[in-house]
């Protein structure tokens, strides 16, 4: 279970907006997360908690393919991010990185509302609205690269992808 309160952006947030190229050109992650969404949300790295999610609208992530948004919000502990739709290219760095980015219905989320997300049963409970959203349904090896925390620590535990099963009548 993951668990933290929910931080709302909007539509097409870039990956600039998440973490401004000019803070790459260090290693240390902790620079890249006080500066995260220090645009668009003065103050963030601040107020953000272990836990705590990320919930945008439509097209979370685009612009540069810089694995270094999904790296600062691995760094800041976000518990998850949960959008409407993700940019192909951040979608993957993040799963592989072992951060949930999740595809629901995030419009009856609201700033500052607890969410408890349930990687297992695919649902988000918003503890403060009462409601129940639905996620869309991710294939099993991402759910499990996802419980191993990234594709790392998955491929070293398993040492390569583990096939699907064939149910039987099907090729």
């Amino acid at each position: 279970m993951i668990e933290g309160r929910a931080h709302l952006f909007g539509d097409n947030i870039n990956t600039d907006y998440i973490i401004a190229g000019k803070y790459t050109k260090t290693l240390d992650y902790s620079v890249w997360v006080s500066h995260l969404f220090e645009d668009i949300s003065p103050g963030f790295s601040q107020k953000v908690k272990p836990g705590d999610c990320v919930v945008d609208g439509r097209n979370f992530g685009c612009g540069s393919s810089r694995e270094q948004a999904a790296v600062a919000l691995k760094y800041a502990q976000v518990g998850a991010v949960l959008a409407k739709s993700f940019a192909r290219i951040f979608f993957r760095n993040a799963i592989n990185l072992g951060i949930p980015a999740l595809i629901c219905n995030t419009d009856e989320i609201h700033d500052g509302d607890q969410l408890e997300i349930d990687l297992t049963n695919q649902k988000i409970y918003n503890l403060t609205t009462h409601q129940i959203l639905t996620i869309e349904p991710l294939p099993d090896v991402m759910i499990q690269i996802l419980s191993e925390g990234g594709l790392t620590p998955y491929l070293k535990k398993f040492k390569t992808f583990k096939k699907p099963q064939v149910k039987e009548g099907r090729a």
